[in-house]
This record gives C-alpha cells, sequence and structure tokens, in this order.
C-alpha cells in the first residue's frame, strides 16, 4: 500500500512538473512553437531536460491513466510539441517491449533525456491494398522496398522505426536513420520535402523512399502478426482522444479570456455550457479506459471528444472576432489543432463514427445555455 501511494504521489509530482514548465516555458511562445522548428527543437529539449520523453519506457514510466492527462496537458499548452513529442514516446514504449535486448540496452537509458530522440512510419500499415512497405528476409536480415507516407520530425529525431510487410503478411518493425542515406551496397533513403501541412508545419513531417534498404537483424525491433495492429487500434482506440480534450480545454481557455475581457453575459454562458460538456466527456473517456471489452462505447467517446473539440474551437473563433483572422491568434491556431487531432490516428471505424456523431446533430437546433 505505501508502494503504491509513493507511486502515486511521484506520478502526481511529474504532472506537476510538467504543467509548470508548460504553462511557464511553452505557453508564452506556443505561436512560435507552431511556425518555427527551431523554437519547437527548443521546447522538446525542454521536456527532455526534465526526464520526461519515456513516459511509458522502464524506470521513467507513469500509469496509463497518469500518461493519458500528460498527453492531454501537452496538447493544452501546445498541439505542434503534443504531435511531435507523441511520435518519440510511441517508439520508446515499443523498444520498451521488444524482445531485442541489445537494442533495448543501447537506447533505452537515453530516451527521457531526449539524449537520442527515435520517430516511428508505420501509419502506412493501416492501409488497405498492395503494402507500400515490404520487407524480405535475406541473409543477415532484411530488404527493404517502398514508400513510408508520413514520418514527423525530420531534422529532429535521428532514427525512426518504420513498419514494413513481409511476404509471410508478418509485420516487421525495424530501426533505420532519419537522413537521407545513399550505400553504395546497403540501399538508399531519400526523403522528400517538408509537407505544408494545416497546422503544426514546424514538426517537419516529411515522406520516404526506400530503395533496396539492408536492415540488420540487430536493428529489428519486433516482428508481430498482421492482426495485432487492428488488435491494438481496438485496445488504444481511445489513445487520441486526449489530444483533442487538451486542445479543447485551451479552445475554452480562449474563450474564458474573452469573457473577462468583455464581461457578456452570453459569453459566459456558452464557455460554461461546453466546460460542463468537456468535464462529462473527460471524467467518461477515463472511466472507459479500463472497460476494454466495450469496444462500440470507446469508440463513440472517441468521436464524441472529437466533435466536441471542433466546436469549442469554433467557439473561440467567433468569440475572438475578427482577430481570429490573424494566424498569429491563439484562436486560429488552436482551430487548426482541433482539424488536425479530428484524423490523427484514425482508423476506418474512427471515420465512420465521427461521421456519424456530425450527422446526427440535430441541424438549426438553439442550444440555451
Amino acid at each position: 500500500m505505501q508502494s503504491h501511494q509513493r507511486n502515486e504521489r511521484d506520478e502526481q509530482e511529474t504532472l506537476a512538473l510538467t504543467e509548470c514548465y508548460l504553462q511557464e516555458f511553452v505557453a508564452p511562445h506556443a505561436a512560435a512553437i507552431d511556425e518555427q522548428p527551431e523554437a519547437l527543437k527548443v521546447a522538446l529539449q525542454g521536456l527532455g531536460d526534465r526526464a520526461l520523453l519515456a513516459l511509458r519506457a522502464p524506470g521513467s514510466s507513469l500509469s496509463r491513466e497518469n500518461f493519458y492527462r500528460f498527453q492531454e496537458l501537452v496538447a493544452r499548452y501546445s498541439g505542434a510539441l503534443a504531435f511531435l513529442q507523441t511520435q518519440h514516446q510511441s517508439a520508446g514504449s515499443l523498444l520498451a517491449n521488444s524482445t531485442n535486448n541489445a537494442l533495448k540496452q543501447e537506447l533505452l537509458p537515453h530516451l527521457a533525456s531526449g539524449n537520442i530522440l527515435i520517430g516511428v512510419g508505420f501509419s502506412q500499415l493501416r492501409r488497405p491494398g498492395k503494402p507500400l512497405m515490404k520487407a524480405i528476409p535475406v541473409e543477415g536480415g532484411y530488404q527493404l522496398q517502398g514508400t513510408v507516407p508520413w514520418i514527423t520530425g525530420y531534422n529532429f529525431f535521428d532514427q525512426f522505426i518504420v513498419g514494413a510487410t513481409l511476404p509471410t503478411d508478418e509485420v516487421l518493425y525495424g530501426l533505420m536513420p532519419l537522413q537521407d542515406t545513399d550505400r553504395s551496397m546497403g540501399g538508399r533513403l531519400h526523403f522528400g520535402e517538408p509537407l505544408q501541412l494545416l497546422a503544426m508545419g514546424s514538426t517537419q513531417t516529411v515522406s520516404l523512399q526506400v530503395e533496396d534498404w539492408f536492415l540488420a537483424r540487430d536493428r529489428v525491433v519486433a516482428l508481430q502478426g498482421r492482426d495485432r495492429l487492428s488488435e491494438k487500434d481496438r485496445e488504444n482506440v481511445l489513445h487520441h482522444s486526449f489530444f483533442a480534450l487538451g486542445c479543447a480545454r485551451a479552445a475554452i481557455a480562449i474563450l474564458q479570456d474573452i469573457d473577462r475581457q468583455k464581461s457578456l453575459s452570453f459569453l459566459s454562458q456558452a464557455s460554461q455550457h461546453l466546460e460542463r460538456e468537456l468535464e462529462d466527456c473527460r471524467h467518461l473517456i477515463y472511466q472507459a479506459l479500463s472497460n476494454r471489452d466495450d469496444f462500440e462505447r470507446r469508440l463513440h467517446l472517441r468521436a464524441r471528444a472529437i466533435e466536441l473539440t471542433g466546436r469549442c474551437a469554433r467557439a473561440a473563433v467567433v468569440a475572438s472576432s475578427g482577430a481570429a483572422n490573424l494566424k498569429s491568434h491563439p484562436a486560429e491556431r488552436v482551430y487548426r489543432e482541433s482539424l488536425m487531432f479530428a484524423v490523427s490516428g484514425q482508423t476506418q471505424a474512427v471515420m465512420e463514427a465521427t461521421l456519424q456523431q456530425l450527422a446526427d446533430r440535430a441541424p438549426g437546433r438553439i442550444t440555451k445555455y
């Protein structure tokens, strides 16, 4: 009991440390972090300086619920920082669960501090049809060929974990350099220019062409059955909800700031109503985390968080009036982040549930707060 209480106290201190850092060093620079890679790099290293970059790995891990609270906090203050750091956190989780002990010993001690930064590139595994990235077993490892359409963190991360499909339909996860590389006998990696994203452009998201790349066996992080990915998507269907919840909180904070300036009753009524909705949605989502059997319920809550975040962001824009047209305005940034979080980690099931949620809202209905 004492050990459990001590662990919970330590985790609460970690969350308090996180929020203090975000409020003092990230919030004042959120606009620059959204636009400028160098500003984002400073913010990311600030998390590393506080050993907050491997929170799902041994030695610095949080409970699942508190890790989600951490993700929600970061998204509340900067969508770009939330989007970038979660790539590294995901890589850390994959490595922590790897059976490649030598690779774990090499990398895991350096992840929390950011001395080694690792991204991920396996969203293409969810695409139906012919695999975009293939792995063929060869002597000493695997030969990789294909396209990775989406890798976040170019010029931030040293390496990334790629996902590729084997002829057996198994999935290979392996470690590759995140920089252009041309090896005379080992293949070629060519990264495209950073994609012009609607939001969070500073995260340097790129595509990759892989030509005959030799991945040595000692660089393999995991081999998994094809079905494991869809199983994890079902298990983690609520995972991206916490970014949406943080974004919604940011939007409501903007609405509340404007209310304090203008003291208009309808602003107060709107912010109070949306805050009650957010607290209700948030409570149900955290409550549902432990209910792994009810996938449809958790899927509905994920879609609800997306829809609610969109309304909160639009409310912040409307309350900001014409000033929200300025790209530097917080409401404009948060609105763009809400769109990004609406499709982050999207599966077909999440798309369907989100569209159903949007279509089910009665047109023209007037809500009295």
